[in-house]
This record gives structure tokens, sequence and C-alpha cells, in this order.
């Protein structure tokens, strides 16, 4: 018999992104320990994958989860634990104060988890280092997106996707030259031309992980400048042929810009870009999406 001994904080491997951090405990005949660690509204999602006959358990150490179930949200908190054989739907769950659980999984699965994690702490850094307005957008789309998303009650395989897509929406920002992103007067036509560039830069770079999920989101980020009426970039959507993703993130995206302070222009009141988004509903925004919007104004701050 070999018994292994460690103390509290001590892990084999850790990794971390926005909001998460993951720690593999132990492992052995093929079972993992895997302790993580959740900011207050960071979300943790437990997905069905073909041929995955593991089961898994989790169990709260401190803080608080909220489950996300269609017949009602259940509150986890110290002491209680959820356990899954052949999930048949993603489940979601909301951190509501700093949380820590433990999750045993009956397979070898980190260093699979840990690398997915690792190309979204890649992303975040990249989305940091390019500029502070960039990092702090991405965190405010995220957040604004998922307040309209759960309002219109999509699947919690939707609001995964959502979240991804509403922070890595700019990632494609890292390939255009930092003179035109950070220039202080109106672009030129031709500089106007690269910065469109940008959604499907984004395609490309969340295509290239090669995980199912991020080339999913990569369609929705290289739609989040397509407009209701057709006019948008990069490739003239219009109507329902625009992912209802990219829809949120568009009305998100354009409020957020109207309102913040940049280098080449002054943030409008609240008010009046509310005002503006409904004028372009129809227009430039799904007429649908922008009345779920409106409904949640009051929780946009």
């Amino acid at each position: 018999m070999e018994i292994g001994i460690g103390r509290y904080g001590e892990y084999i491997e850790s990794a971390s992104t926005k909001g998460i951090v993951i720690s593999l405990i132990a492992s052995g005949d093929s079972t993992e320990i895997i302790h993580h660690k959740l900011e207050a509204g960071s979300r943790w999602y437990i997905a069905p994958e073909e041929g995955w006959l593991a089961l898994e358990y989790a169990h709260i150490l401190t803080g608080q989860l909220v489950w996300q179930r269609k017949d009602g949200d259940v509150v986890l908190g110290p002491g209680d634990s959820i356990t899954a054989y052949m999930i048949t739907e993603m489940a979601m769950f909301i951190a509501m104060a700093e949380t820590e659980f433990l999750y045993i999984v009956s397979r070898p699965y980190f260093h699979n988890y840990s690398g997915s994690i690792q190309k979204l702490f890649d992303f975040a850094v990249k989305i940091e280092e390019k500029d502070g307005y960039t990092s702090d957008h991405c965190d405010r789309i995220k957040r604004l997106s998922l307040l309209v998303g759960e309002k219109m009650g999509l699947s919690s395989y939707e609001l995964y996707l959502l979240n991804l897509a509403g922070f890595l929406h700019d990632i494609g920002k890292t390939q255009i030259p930092e003179h035109i992103l950070n220039k202080p007067s109106p672009l030129t036509d031709e500089e106007y031309e690269q910065m469109k560039l940008h959604t499907t830069y984004g395609r490309q770079l969340l295509h290239d992980t090669g995980m199912p999920d991020l080339r999913i989101v990569g369609e929705v980020v290289e739609q989040h400048h397509e407009r209701y009426d057709g006019k948008g970039y990069p490739n003239g959507l219009k109507g329902d042929q625009i992912s209802k993703l990219a829809a949120i993130i568009s009305i998100v995206d354009s409020y957020d810009a109207m309102t913040t302070d940049r280098v080449y222009q002054k943030g409008r009141p609240q008010e009046e870009a509310l005002q503006e988004i409904e004028r372009c509903s129809g227009t430039m925004y799904d007429p649908d999406m922008v009345k779920v919007f409106l409904s949640v104004k009051d929780q946009l701050a």
C-alpha cells in the first residue's frame, strides 16, 4: 500500500483564467481530485460529452454556488454536494461569493480541462496587454450579454457560449496595429477597412485552437458587427441569418461603446445611449433583442 501525504494548498498542478483557479490535488487509478476556486460572479459548467462514462462528484467547501435549473435555482453551500453520471445536458453554476469546492472525476480529465483554461488565460492576457480599455470593455460585454441572455431564457449551453463570446468578442483586435486601434482622431477609409478585419481575425484565432466550443464561439465573434438590415460586416448577414448570441453582443457592445469614455470621445449619458439603441431597432439591431435589452436597463450599471 502506498500512502501520499500532503498539506492543504499543495497541488500537483494548477491552471487559472479570469475568475477561476483549478488545481490537481491527487491522481491515481484513473481518478482525479481537482480543487476549484471561483471568484464571486464566475460560472462553472458540467457539460455532456460523447463517450463520457465517468462519475462526477463536487463537494462545496466554502462560499455558495447557485445551480440554475429549468425548474428553479438550487443553492449549494458548504457541506452540500452533487453527483452526476452520463449527464445529457449542460449544467451551469454561478458563484454568489468566493467559492471553493472539490471536484472528483473517475477518469483522467485535468490536463484536457487545464489546457482549455490555459488557452482562455492566454487570450485574456493578450486582451489585457493590448490596452486597459479593451480588457475592461470585454469584461463588461460578457456581464451585460449574460444579463440579456438570462432574461431571454437561453439554455445553459447557450449561456456558456455567450459567456465566452462576450469576453472574447474583440480578441481579433490583438492583430490590429496599435496606431489604428488607439488613434485619437477619425480613421481613414483604409484604416477603417483594417479595423473591420478584427472580426475575421477573431474567428480565425478561435478556430485555430482546435477546441470545438471555441470554434462555435468564433462564428459568433465574427458576426458581432453584422446588422439586422444586412449592412454590417464582414459578410452582410441580415435578420435570422445572424446568430442570436452575436445579435445580443452587437447591442451590448454598442451600448458600452457609447457610454464609455474613449481617447476620441466622451461617453454619453445612459438614457441617451438607450434612446439611440431604440432608434436603431429594426435597422442595426434585432427588434426582439432590443426589447429584452431595454427591459433590463435598470441593471446595466
